[in-house]
């Protein structure tokens, strides 16, 4: 059984978390697909973008990221005094952007 988020982190411990997304029924995230041959190549930047994006609009960090052919990893680092100086509208339009 999954566990709620809120006992997976923890700030005392480390700031510091690996986070892995991947894709799934074999697609592919960027590079050239074998089995049709077509080349997502192109959405590597995007990935990379919008990486950088969602940093600027949280209080995170990019540590360390690789974009993989059907996969990436990113180790984030989670700036909890900079949290915890926001308001609640603040965090609110942040969510919204």
């Amino acid at each position: 059984m999954p566990k709620p988020r809120k006992t997976l982190i923890s700030l005392d411990t480390t700031p510091y978390y690996h986070c892995v997304s991947r894709c799934v029924r074999r697609a592919f995230l960027c590079g050239r697909d074998e089995s049709s041959g077509n080349c997502y190549e192109h959405r590597r930047q995007w990935v990379e973008d919008k990486l950088c994006e969602l940093a600027g609009i949280f209080s995170l960090d990019i540590a360390a990221y690789a974009i993989m052919s059907n996969h990436y990893h990113v180790v984030l680092y989670i700036d909890q005094e900079q949290a915890e100086s926001w308001s609640q509208h603040e965090v609110v339009h942040r969510w919204h952007l």
